[in-house]
């Protein structure tokens, strides 16, 4: 979502404070934790942070905490030696040690498990740590921490320490909602159209005044990640050279599919109704996907159509998987 090593986009008062922010803590090595909901930019304004910072030809690793098994935390944190355990016939570096010298981005950090919560904290309290199998080390790392849930309410609720806390939020930078800077919606709008167009070698389009206008008035429950989002659907799904779009609450095949019959109507009616049929299985195929980011297996079972079938009709509209792929760049 936006250049992966630049400032986050955005020209707000809101967001003219976050740019601010950003630049001063680029200047400090101090632990961080960034809040904000699903969606708002946390891992773009990590990376904005790291290669603004000293760090900056440092490697940046960012890490998903939801993906740290919680009976080789250690071994994933730390690494382990070479025969450390059964299977162990060679060494392994953790994410630690992948990160030496520069960044490591602990993305979701309110699902670490009450014992990861502690191997980490302890971590925390000197950057040293052990391999399994090997010496202690002390490793050259900075700490960014992100989350898109309350953890003050979490320690309340007894789900997540309370020192761990006091550890990551020694600086802490809040990420607003898009509803609360709503003057960026264009520009980021426009960011996104001149990034699809020439991604796909198409003319940038434009905004119909009655798109703008629906933007302006939308919630963004998703944030930048749904507005992006939206932005791509229709270079997938349309030709059109104005992005017309009066309900972004409408569902994909609704928003493609009803405006082809009323255009359509000069034509005789098996031209009409294949042309409406094909915008049909094209935009439901490309929510499909991106629902299930490019997995073919969930698509097929969500859909109920055979995976081949679905391969079938994928390869006759030109969308290719890798297009839907999840990427966490827009956290």
């Amino acid at each position: 979502m936006l250049p992966q090593t630049g400032m986050p986009i955005g020209d707000s008062p809101a967001f003219r404070q976050v740019k601010f922010l950003i630049r001063k803590l680029s200047a400090c090595d101090a632990t961080l934790l960034i809040q904000g909901e699903t969606g708002t930019g946390k891992e773009l304004a990590a990376r904005a942070i790291h290669y603004s910072s000293r760090r900056g030809q440092g490697p940046f690793i960012p890490v998903n905490c939801g993906a740290i098994t919680d009976n080789l935390v250690e071994s994933e944190l730390f690494g382990a030696e070479r025969g450390a355990f059964t299977d162990a016939r060679e060494s392994r570096l953790g994410i630690v040690s992948q990160a030496e010298g520069g960044t490591l981005m602990l993305d979701e950090v309110e699902v670490m498990s009450p014992r990861a919560q502690v191997v980490l904290l302890r971590f925390l309290e000197d950057h040293e740590y052990r391999p399994i199998g090997g010496r202690p080390r002390q490793a050259d790392v900075r700490i960014i921490a992100a989350t898109n849930r309350n953890l003050e309410q979490m320690v309340a609720e007894g789900s997540f320490r309370s020192d761990l806390l006091f550890r990551l939020n020694l600086v802490t930078l809040e990420l607003p909602p898009l509803r609360e800077r709503a003057e960026d919606i264009r520009l980021l709008a426009e960011v996104f159209i001149q990034r699809y167009a020439e991604e796909y070698r198409q003319e940038p389009r434009r905004l119909h005044a009655e798109t703008l206008s629906a933007f302006l008035r939308y919630s963004w429950p998703g944030n930048v990640r749904e507005l992006e989002n939206l932005i791509h659907r229709q270079y997938l799904v349309s030709d059109d050279p104005v992005i017309h779009i009066a309900d972004p609450r409408a569902p994909e095949d609704r928003r493609h599919c009803e405006r082809p019959a009323v255009q359509d109507c000069a034509n005789d009616f098996q031209t009409a109704k294949a042309r409406v049929i094909a915008h049909f299985e094209k935009a439901y195929l490309t929510s499909l996907l991106t629902r299930t980011g490019g997995n073919i297996s969930r698509a097929a079972l969500l859909s109920g159509k055979e995976r081949s079938a679905l391969g079938k009709l994928m390869k006759k509209y030109g969308l290719d998987r890798s297009q839907f792929k999840r990427s966490r760049k827009t956290s």
